[in-house]
C-alpha cells in the first residue's frame, strides 16, 4: 500500500472535495480511501508514505485528443517546402511529409518521449491519433508497447485516409480493428481502443463504407477530426452536399462513443446532431490559434449541452497549458473578460474523465475510492487562501504542468521529486534524436 499526503488535497470528487491537509491511500491500481492526513496514517502506518511536503495532492490529467506522432517535427525547420499559407498547406508541407516518414521504430520513440513529456507534467490519460503510412501495420502495437512500459493509459486509433492510395487506407482499417481486438484483450488496464479517421476532405464515400462494414458488430467509437479548417467543411458541401456531421452521421459514425475534434465550422444542425447522438467534441486550443483555423465556438456548444473535452492536438503534454490558453483564446475571441470562467476548467476537470469512461473501465480523473490510482503532487504553495471553491483560480494563474513533483498512475510511481523512477530518460531521449535524425533525412 501507498499512503500520499500532507498536502491540501483537491479531489474532484463532489461529495468529497477537498481537504485541507489530506492524504491518499492506494492498493494497488486503485484508490482506496481518501480522508484527512493523521487520521490515514493513524490507520494505516505501515502504507508506504509519500510526503507531499504541503504541495497540493490532485487526480492526474487526462488529454482527450494527442497525436503522439509529434514529438519528431520539434525543432524542424521544413525541407524544401513551400511557406505555408493556409491550414490545408500546413498539412501538405509539413504533417503530410512528417507521417510518412515514420517507421516503428520511430512511432515507438516519438511516443515513448511524449509519455515521459506526459508523466512530467501529470498526465496520466490520454487518448491518441496516430499516423504512419509508411508503416501502418504493427504501429499501434508499438504505442501500446510504449504505454505498458510507461505506465500512461492510452486510448489507440490509427489515423484511415484516402491521401496515400486504396492499400494504405485498407491496412489502416486493419491496424484499427487489430488495435481495438488487442485493447479489449489486454489484461493490464492500460489500452483501450477507437477506429481513427483522418477528416472528411480525404474520406471518399467508398471509404467510410468501408470503415463501417468494418465496425460492425464491434463496440468502438470513431476518432475523426471535423471542419478543423473552413476548407474541410466546404470541400464536404461541395462534393457531397452535405454538412460534415451530417454526412458522418448518416455513415453511423456519430454516437456516445465518438470523439469529433475541433468542430470550428459547424452550423447549427450539426451540433444539434452532435447533442442527439451524444459525440463528445474536443478543443485544442493551441493548435488551433497555431494553425490559424479559426475559434471554436465551445461556449455556444457548451450551452446546447454537448459534451466537450479539452486536448492537445500533439502540441504539448502539458493539460494546465491547454487550461490557461483555452481560457485565454475564448476572451479574447469574444472581447469579454468574463465568459469561459465555468466552461474551460469544466471541459479538463469533469468532462475529460467523462470522456475517458466511455473507453476505460476504471473512472479516472477523480480520487474517490474504487477510482484509478492516478495521483499526482504539484510543488505549488497558495499565497492566498485556497480551497475547492477558488482550485481552478489558482491552478490557471499559479501553476504549469511542470509543477508536478510526482506522478502515480494505476499506482506506480512513475516519478518521485522530479526523477523518473522507472524509465531511463536520458537514454530514451538520445535514442529518440537518433531515429529523428533518419526522419528528417527522408522528410
Amino acid at each position: 500500500m501507498i499512503l500520499v499526503g500532507n498536502g491540501p488535497t483537491i479531489t474532484r470528487d463532489p461529495e468529497n472535495p477537498f481537504f485541507e491537509n489530506g492524504a491518499v491511500l492506494i492498493k494497488d491500481k486503485l484508490i482506496a480511501r481518501v480522508g484527512p492526513d493523521a487520521e490515514l496514517r493513524r490507520e494505516f502506518p505501515d502504507a508506504r508514505y509519500i510526503d507531499a511536503k504541503g504541495g497540493l495532492i490532485m487526480p492526474g490529467f487526462i488529454n482527450a485528443h494527442m497525436h503522439y506522432y509529434s514529438a519528431f517535427s520539434r525543432g524542424f525547420g521544413g525541407k524544401g517546402g513551400a511557406v505555408s499559407q493556409n491550414f490545408e498547406d500546413v498539412l501538405a508541407n509539413l504533417w503530410w511529409r512528417l507521417d510518412k516518414a515514420l517507421m516503428l521504430e520511430d512511432t515507438y520513440y516519438s511516443a515513448m518521449v511524449c509519455m515521459i513529456d506526459c508523466i512530467k507534467n501529470g498526465c496520466t490519460t490520454v487518448i491518441d491519433h496516430h499516423a504512419s503510412p509508411k508503416a501502418v501495420l504493427g504501429s499501434l502495437g508499438k504505442i501500446a508497447e510504449a504505454a505498458r512500459q510507461t505506465g500512461i493509459r492510452t486510448c489507440l486509433a490509427y489515423e484511415v485516409s484516402d491521401r496515400d492510395g486504396d492499400a494504405i487506407m485498407r491496412e489502416g482499417i486493419k491496424e484499427n480493428i487489430d488495435a481495438i481486438k488487442m485493447a479489449t484483450a489486454d489484461k493490464t488496464g492500460l489500452l483501450a481502443g477507437m477506429f481513427g479517421l483522418h477528416a472528411s476532405m480525404t474520406l471518399s464515400n467508398e471509404t467510410l463504407a468501408a470503415c463501417a462494414e468494418a465496425m460492425a458488430g464491434i463496440d468502438a467509437g470513431y476518432h475523426v477530426h471535423v471542419a478543423e479548417g473552413p476548407g474541410d467543411e466546404v470541400d464536404s458541401e461541395k462534393r457531397y452536399g452535405k454538412c460534415i456531421v451530417e454526412r458522418f452521421h448518416d455513415f453511423g459514425l456519430t454516437g456516445d462513443k465518438s470523439i469529433f475534434v475541433h468542430c470550428i465550422h459547424i452550423n447549427d444542425a450539426e451540433k444539434d446532431i452532435l447533442k442527439s447522438t451524444g459525440t463528445a467534441v474536443v478543443h485544442n486550443p493551441e493548435s488551433n490559434m497555431g494553425n490559424a483555423v479559426g475559434c471554436s465556438p465551445v461556449l455556444d456548444m457548451y450551452k446546447r449541452g454537448i459534451l466537450l473535452g479539452l486536448g492537445t492536438d500533439g502540441f504539448v503534454s502539458d493539460m494546465l497549458q491547454a487550461f490557461k490558453m483555452a481560457n485565454a483564446l475564448q476572451k479574447h475571441h469574444n472581447q469579454h473578460p468574463s465568459v469561459a470562467w465555468a466552461e474551460i476548467p469544466a471541459m479538463l476537470f469533469d468532462n475529460n474523465p467523462v470522456i475517458a469512461r466511455r473507453y476505460f473501465p476504471t473512472p479516472t480523473g477523480m480520487l474517490r475510492k474504487n477510482c484509478a490510482a492516478d495521483v499526482i503532487i504539484s510543488d505549488y504553495q497558495p499565497p492566498t487562501e485556497l480551497s475547492d471553491k477558488n482550485i481552478n483560480g489558482h491552478l490557471l494563474f499559479g501553476t504549469t504542468g511542470r509543477s508536478v513533483v510526482t506522478t502515480i498512475a494505476g499506482g506506480r510511481v512513475l516519478m518521485e521529486d522530479r526523477r523518473l523512477t522507472e524509465l531511463d530518460g536520458d537514454g530514451i531521449v538520445a535514442k529518440a534524436r537518433e531515429c529523428s535524425r533518419k526522419v528528417w533525412e527522408r522528410f
